[in-house]
């Protein structure tokens, strides 16, 4: 069950409350590259990316978010670091959500001036704690980067804009240690009732990455913890995007694109399975329509799942069976295996988004009706 939290808004996108997990994403181009960054955004958003962070490392990057944020297609996230007058400026320029890391911000009366111009403007300021990062008075009082120390990190600056009757607040607390980055989230989660950001920081590269990354941001989902996500990887983006949308659709979440079934291989197997289920993988990624595509090597448990699928392929010696909402529609060749599953695929998402179009269609007919 999910752990309720407050609604805020960052942009036009409502976080915690009974909204759906938020996916998040960070550029990793030069912000002050306004033409690299809008490209990048657009490439993000365009797999599901639906809030985006840029770095605001110096005033040309803050004064380059003016284009940014007039062009990007998602509510821009401002991180700032050590400065606060970036931050300011950020705000100034038109963010939509704000960064800030307690660890590194400075002394209350910066945060108090940050506070004010997000106040008068209404935008949501994220708490983002790192370990590796801690302020030096938490530092000296728990000796190491704890998860309560953590805590205690991220609870002494939200006192500080509360104090200041702000409450649009998001808190993340991070750490590469996976079990250190739960435990915090716990204890915050049964603390506060502000929207979390849920991650694991400095998780690695790709495949080292998403071990972490999902086994960290699943056991959270899992307990119910998680308003916005972020899989941070030292990769492309887009692969953090996606793998949050994977992460989300195990933990129940969430389903958005093709989730693929595809058997580990052994000696049964009579096709190239390893290289069929990469190429059906690489095509599908882009499909936003949630459906169960399979992808089998033998006749042990291939039928059965192929059958379970919306649409599936069972391979045998040289041939493989073709199923579509559990019935056998042709037997096709092996060399044609790759593309007559995807054409399958293809048509059956094409039919269900004419099938929810006149649905939509219907009821907005109705509607006016009455």
């Amino acid at each position: 069950m999910r752990r309720p939290t407050r609604e805020i808004r960052i942009g036009e996108v409502a976080v915690g409350g009974n909204n759906p997990v938020v996916v998040q994403s960070m550029t990793n181009t030069d912000t002050r590259d306004t033409s690299a960054t809008i490209e990048q955004i657009n490439d993000l958003f365009r797999i599901g990316c639906e809030l985006i962070r840029v770095a605001v490392p110096d005033l040309e990057a803050a004064e380059a978010l003016t284009e940014i944020v007039k062009q990007s297609p998602i509510p821009v996230i401002a991180d700032v670091h050590f400065d606060y007058r970036l931050a300011i400026k950020a705000l100034e320029n038109g963010a939509h959500g704000l960064r800030i890391n307690p660890g590194n911000i400075g002394p209350r009366w910066k945060v108090e001036a940050v506070v004010k111009e997000a106040r008068e403007r209404k935008v949501p300021i994220r708490i983002g704690v790192n370990a590796g990062s801690l302020e030096r008075e938490i530092r000296n009082q728990f000796a190491e980067a704890t998860p309560e120390a953590m805590v205690e990190s991220a609870l002494r600056q939200v006192r500080v804009l509360e104090d200041m009757g702000f409450n649009l607040i998001k808190i993340s607390l991070k750490s590469s240690n996976v079990m250190d980055t739960v435990r915090a989230y716990r204890l915050l989660s049964d603390t506060v009732d502000y929207p979390l950001h849920i991650g694991i920081t400095e998780a690695g590269t790709l495949a080292r990455g998403l071990i972490k990354s999902a086994m960290g941001i699943g056991i959270l989902l899992a307990e119910g913890i998680g308003d916005t996500i972020r899989v941070s990887l030292t990769a492309d983006p887009r692969e953090e995007v996606w793998a949050a949308y994977e992460i989300l659709r195990a933990a129940g979440r969430r389903s958005r694109g093709v989730e693929l079934v595809s058997c580990p291989t052994c000696g049964r197997c009579e096709i190239p399975l390893q290289e069929l289920a990469e190429e059906v993988d690489r095509e599908l990624r882009a499909f936003e329509q949630p459906l169960k595509v399979a992808v089998m090597g033998c006749v042990v448990n291939g039928p059965g799942e192929a059958r379970d699928a919306d649409v599936g392929i069972a391979g045998g010696r040289g041939f493989g069976l073709l199923f579509k909402n559990g019935r056998v529609i042709a037997k096709v060749e092996e060399n044609r295996m790759a593309s007559a599953l995807i054409n399958a695929v293809r048509e059956t998402a094409k039919r269900r988004e004419t099938v929810e179009d006149d649905t939509a269609s219907n009821a907005d007919s109705e509607g006016r009706a009455q």
